[in-house]
Formats: structure tokens, C-alpha cells, sequence
């Protein structure tokens, strides 16, 4: 993390303003962009998602647990989440 020294880009009067409240000592300001939310940049999300869909589909037509997790390979509980879930 850079540190910027307040009193090289704050005009006097807010400096003056916040050395009131933490004199001397540090202060982290957030970023103003929102975050984004897990998977969103790299395309797992929407992956995972369709993915589920898949296996919701296939289950219902007829396919068992026991085979949706040897065609995925996942876990046993998480075809069971997937589907019930």
C-alpha cells in the first residue's frame, strides 16, 4: 500500500479538520469502486452456474447421484446441493 502525506494534497482547512480527530497518526481511505462480486471478472461464476444448470437438467431426466458424480467428478454432498439445492 502507498502512503500519500496529507498535507502535500489536502487543502489546509480539511487537514486541519482531520489532524482534530487523528493527529499524527494513520488513516486508510477506501477505493470508491464497487467490488466485484466472486468469479465475476474471470468467468468462473457464470461457469459454475451453467454448470449446475446441467447437472439439475441431467438429473432430472434421469440420471443418478452416483453418476452425475462420476461425470463431474464432485463429491457425492455436492451433486446432492446442486440438485436440491
Amino acid at each position: 500500500m502507498k502512503y500519500t502525506n496529507a498535507a502535500e494534497i489536502l487543502p489546509e482547512q480539511l487537514l486541519k479538520e482531520l489532524q482534530t480527530y487523528i493527529d499524527g497518526g494513520v488513516l486508510y481511505i477506501p477505493k470508491v469502486s464497487v467490488k466485484k462480486e466472486w468469479g465475476a471478472s474471470s468467468g468462473a461464476r457464470t461457469f459454475y452456474q451453467e454448470r449446475n444448470k446441467e447437472i439439475q437438467k441431467l438429473f432430472q431426466e434421469g440420471y443418478s447421484i452416483d453418476e452425475l458424480t462420476e461425470r463431474y467428478g464432485l463429491a457425492y454432498s455436492t451433486i446432492k446441493k446442486i440438485v436440491y439445492g
